[in-house]
Parts: structure tokens; sequence; C-alpha cells
């Protein structure tokens, strides 16, 4: 099996490759290395996936077309689209940003499936798409018709360009809705990182909603395996599905939505003391008030994922947060 991987050096991206080279799968991974956030953590973790033989990687923006384009000249069999401008708060100052990385570069990946005649495309959406609906947990054929910031907006077109596409050329394509994902290797700017980064180094950590926030957690790992199942299951049209009472997640098309999440719901008080835990620090705490395009808790139901890929997430919080604390005190510690 060859995948083409976007995003490889990112979060996500990084385990995801670094599980299918284990797996002896031909790797061929993509990123624009942005200075989003701080680059060089993208370069030490292509540095992780160079060791393996059967990994490729090049440099390039998925909004260019035609570099874009000849990477589908390849005899690649799926493509996990990962790649995005990623950040809830950064989409208020920086709109174009999420036009054309979210929008611009998720048709040039369609195109080039269509014309490649791609065997799977997995994409990540996320669970930003609920937006302003209070009914949980969030369930696949939910409402997500009231986005309430820019990125989960472009998120739920992903979806709508994803559908059109497999209803007119019968691409096979699966969105997954990513719940808070955590782990070694992640996103400076996410809040377990900026967190542990502040506690070390005694300064305040900002805990908006005055820490009244719950969140599905979903550890790396959980992420990465029923990813890595369902390369070779890709969706066929449902047979059940009726335009007299439509559902939102299947199609008569090869098409389908699924939530990735851990299940388990915490709140961010408890988040934070596990951070102090496992740094053996006490954190400096400001209460803020609600930050615009922020929801104020997510809880997933994750049954059709556990269907699809007979897995079922299992590594609790706990466990989770020590492995990241750990992974965090040793990149640091070395200069990083």
């Amino acid at each position: 099996m060859k995948v083409l991987v976007t995003g490889a050096a990112g979060f996500i991206g990084f385990h995801l490759c670094s599980r299918l080279l284990r797996d002896g799968v031909t790797v061929c991974g993509v990123d624009n290395l942005n200075d989003y956030y701080d680059v060089r953590i993208k370069h030490a973790r292509l540095e992780q996936l160079q060791q393996f033989e059967q990994f490729e990687f090049e440099q390039l923006d998925l909004m260019d077309p035609v570099p874009t384009f000849e990477l589908f000249e390849r005899e690649l069999d799926s493509i996990v689209h990962l790649a995005a401008q990623a950040g809830v708060r950064h989409s208020l100052s920086h709109p174009r940003d999420y036009v054309d990385a979210n929008v611009m570069g998720f048709v040039n990946v369609l195109e080039g499936c269509r014309h490649s005649e791609i065997g799977h495309l997995i994409y990540a959406s996320s669970s930003s798409v609920y937006g302003a609906s209070t009914e949980l947990p969030f369930t696949e054929n939910g409402n997500t018709d009231h986005p309430i910031s820019l990125y989960a907006a472009t998120k739920k077109a992903n979806e709508l360009m994803a559908h059109s596409y497999s209803h007119l050329y019968q691409l096979p394509t699966t969105g997954l809705r990513f719940f808070t994902v955590y782990g070694p290797w992640g996103r400076p700017d996410m809040a377990l990182y900026i967190f542990a980064k502040s506690i070390m180094a005694g300064e305040p950590i900002k805990l908006f909603n005055s820490g009244d926030m719950q969140r599905s957690f979903t550890y790396v790992d959980d992420v990465v395996e029923p990813i890595a199942r369902l390369l070779e299951n890709p969706p066929s049209c449902d047979p059940n599905w009726s335009s007299q009472n439509p559902v939102s997640a299947t199609s008569n098309a090869p098409y389908r939505i699924l939530n990735i999440g851990g299940g388990e719901v915490v709140s961010l008080v408890r988040f934070v003391e596990l951070i102090e835990k496992h740094l053996g620090k006490t954190a400096v705490k400001q209460l803020l008030p609600m930050q615009p395009g922020d929801i104020p808790a997510t809880s997933v139901d994750t049954t059709a994922l556990e269907e699809t890929t007979q897995f079922t997430p299992h590594v609790c919080i706990e466990d989770g947060i020590r492995q990241f604390c750990e992974w965090f005190s040793a990149y640091h510690s070395s200069g990083a």
C-alpha cells in the first residue's frame, strides 16, 4: 500500500505516518511547514519520520494546483488529508488563511483524487462543526448548521464539498470529526502544551469561562488506530438512505462522516490538576470570560466509528497526560 498523508509534519499527521511506516506502508508525506506555530517541532517530527526508508517527503503548498496535481501522478492507494489552517481563535483575526488553506486547498485535493481515481479519501473535519448545538452527546446526524467560528464553517464546507465529489464522481470519502486530540509531539498552540509551558515557567495560565469548560479529550493513539483501520475500509452507498428522510452522516453516494473521540468527558479544572500532578508544579490560574468561537462543552458519541472499525478508544486522561508530560519534559530538556 502507498498512502499520501498531507500535513505529515503536523501533530496527528506525524503520529499517523509513524504508525503506517511501522506497519511497512509506503508513505508520501506532504507539508508546507508554515510558521503558524514553531517550525522547529515540525522539523523534529520530520527527522523521526525520515529514519524510515519507505518515507518520502515533499514540501509544498496545496493551494498551488500544479505541484499538487503532480502528487497524484504517483500510484497512490489512499489519501489522508490532514493539512489545514487550524485554530479557532486565529480564525477570528486571519479569516482569509482559512478560506485559502481549508477551502481552496481542499478543492485541489478533491480534483487530484477525481482525476487519479483514488480508492479512498479520508479527511479531517472537526467537532467544531457542532457549533451552537447543545444536544449532547454529539452524534454524526446531529445539527451542524450553526457554526460559531469561521474555522468551523470551513470544516463544514469540507464535508459538503466531499459529498458533492462522492455523488458526482463516486469518490469514496470519509470525514472525521476530531474531538480535542492531545498527546506527545502535540501542537504548541493547543491548551495542553500552552498550560505545561506556562506552569513550568511560573507564568499564569488563562482559564476561559472561569474554567467552567468540559471536553471529550482524545489521546492521539486512539485517533491513529481507527484511521489506519479505515484506510482499507472505504464507504459504500448506504442502501437505507432516503431522500424523503435524509440523514447527514451517510448518503446514496460513497460518503460517510464519523466522530472520532475518546468519549471521556473531562472538566478543564481536572485537566489542569493532572498537568500539575505530572509536572510536579502548581499552576497560577487566571480566570477569564468565555472566548468568542468557543464551545462550553463537548461530548462525543462514537458508536458509528466503533461499529465501522471494531476499535474502542482506551487511553484514559490520566495516562495520556502523564505520557505527554514525560515527552514534554524530555523534549525541552534536550534544548528544544
